[in-house]
């Protein structure tokens, strides 16, 4: 099992580890190391590893080059240009302290301190310059918006095709190069890739396996529609090098699993699949194991600091602009009494920090909770002391075509929910009546979805009580949906032998 992130936060792949592995299969997920360091632990019967991935590719070929016709006087890519400019300063410092002794002694030594003086000042200025060109050279090769950029960008698209992604963004072979030689000597039965980036690395394994006279099926778990997504990299080459690298191995995958009908209906149709992708919902544990049930569950509105009566609306997961979070901040002050828990897996970012600053801005900051993410078994008995679970959602593609996982989980809390008009969660929320929509980004409809809430809270929680709602949503029923996928590839395969 691959994935490109250190596993931790990723409530989706440790759930498939371990429901694996407690279905009899022998599951190595190999994951990326946060630091230099090689690290290993179980999650259940399933082996994590996350490897070093080294990215000396991350940086593109011409970031290398110096750009002689575009910016003559910097200074070639490299820590060149702050040394000199470091260094320069740290002259003109020594002079100055040497002005002052000089001073202090009398005679002519403050003289003859004036040409190195002067030619310090003229170096500085010269320096300066240079230093300048060389951080708007850096400028425009990460924006790339200059002709001979948008130029090159299409022509290694028109040239290449799906192979564009070699040129536009050669830091996938990092991965590549990481994780490869460690799925090879483990001579796995199956590749179970998660998500875009791993998808390559899963197919090259298989293909280098097949050359040797093995066969490896390959599952890929598309967890994204990536044409959708909304690009964690402003790099303007980064998406379209995905997009590309994605087409170019999709073609290689026995299986293709993913969360929504929808998003199963979208990837068959881009990329020709011959069968229907298998939807395996992010959904919650229904049950979880003994050692996971031993560890005491922190109280959310302990945390807060607030009593039981205290009305408490409550996000957790990812914390970006695209998800909207702002507006509930920006609506406390017309919701009085109301206090706001962000669950998410960095506190610090600029982002919450920005949040927190808005908070203290217009007053509200005692009403605002920022605080860690919890283990994901812990999760749902974590945020039921809430009264609204909370998803303001923007509009972008991705964001239309799912059931997210703190749907499922603020479900499971039995929370009343407060959606923004996405289409399938907003569509779902009707339906169910388990909640209210609001139009996103709409702080005034967003106020009076929230009052609604509070109004009858009953009249969403009593929702939960209907027959079958919650019970097809539980990890359980889809782990057996994912374990049917990997029976499926390995046909006429000893179960006793994985």
């Amino acid at each position: 099992m691959l994935v490109d992130n250190g596993v931790n936060g990723d409530s989706r792949v440790q759930k498939e580890a371990r429901s694996a592995a407690e279905a009899g299969w022998d599951v190595v997920l190999l994951g990326r190391s946060p630091d230099k360091k090689e690290h290993t632990w179980q999650i259940g019967d399933a082996q994590v590893r996350l490897v070093r991935v080294p990215a000396p590719l991350r940086r593109r070929r011409h970031e290398y080059r110096r750009a002689i016709l575009r910016a003559p006087l910097a200074y070639k890519p490299g820590p060149l240009a702050a040394y000199r400019k470091q260094k320069v300063k740290a002259w003109r410092a020594d002079l100055s302290i040497r002005l002052v002794l000089a001073r202090r002694s009398g005679g002519l030594g403050a003289l003859r301190l004036l040409p190195a003086r002067l030619a310090a000042r003229l170096l500085s200025r010269w320096v300066g310059l240079r230093h300048r060109q060389t951080r708007r050279l850096d400028e425009r090769r990460k924006a790339m918006t200059s002709p001979l950029d948008r130029f090159t960008t299409a022509f290694w698209q028109r040239t290449m095709g799906d192979r564009a992604w070699r040129r536009l963004d050669p830091g996938l072979w990092d991965y590549e190069l990481a994780f490869g030689k460690e799925i090879d000597a483990l001579k796995p039965d199956v590749i179970h890739a998660n998500d875009f980036r791993m998808l390559g690395v899963g197919a090259r394994a298989k293909l280098r396996a097949s050359a040797k006279g093995r066969t490896i099926p390959l599952v890929w778990d598309a967890h994204e529609f990536l044409p959708g997504l909304k690009p964690w990299d402003p790099h303007p080459r980064w998406h379209v090098a995905q997009c590309a690298h994605e087409k170019e191995y999709a073609r290689h995958a026995d299986a293709v699993t993913t969360v929504s009908e929808t998003l199963a209906t979208m990837l068959a149709e881009r990329h020709g699949l011959s069968e229907q992708p298998a939807v395996v919902l992010n959904a919650p544990d229904g049950e979880i194991s003994p050692e996971q049930a031993a560890e005491p569950v922190p109280d959310l509105r302990e945390q807060c600091g607030i009593g039981p009566d205290v009305p408490l609306s409550v996000y957790s997961g990812a914390a970006a602009p695209q998800r909207g979070l702002d507006i509930m901040v920006e609506s406390l002050p017309r919701l009085e009494g109301l206090h706001v828990a962000f669950v998410v897996l960095r506190p610090n970012s600029d982002y919450m920090r920005s949040l927190r600053t808005r908070a203290e801005e217009l007053g509200v900051s005692d009403r605002v909770h920022i605080l860690p993410y919890v283990p994901h078994y812990q999760v749902v008995p974590f945020l039921s002391s809430a009264d609204i679970g909370v998803i303001p959602i923007h509009h972008w593609p991705n964001h239309e075509i799912a059931l997210i996982t703190k749907y499922f989980e603020y479900s499971h809390a039995r929370l009343p929910l407060v959606v923004s008009d996405v289409k399938t969660m907003g569509d779902m929320t009707v339906k169910t009546g388990q909640g209210e929509v609001f139009e996103a980004e709409n702080v005034d409809a967003y106020v009076r979805a929230v009052e609604a809430v509070l109004k009858d809270p009953k009249k969403y929680r009593d929702v939960y009580e209907t027959s079958g709602l919650l019970e097809q949503w539980t990890w359980e029923h889809q782990a057996a949906e994912l374990d049917a996928v990997y029976t499926k590839l390995v046909t006429g395969s000893s179960r006793g032998e994985r």
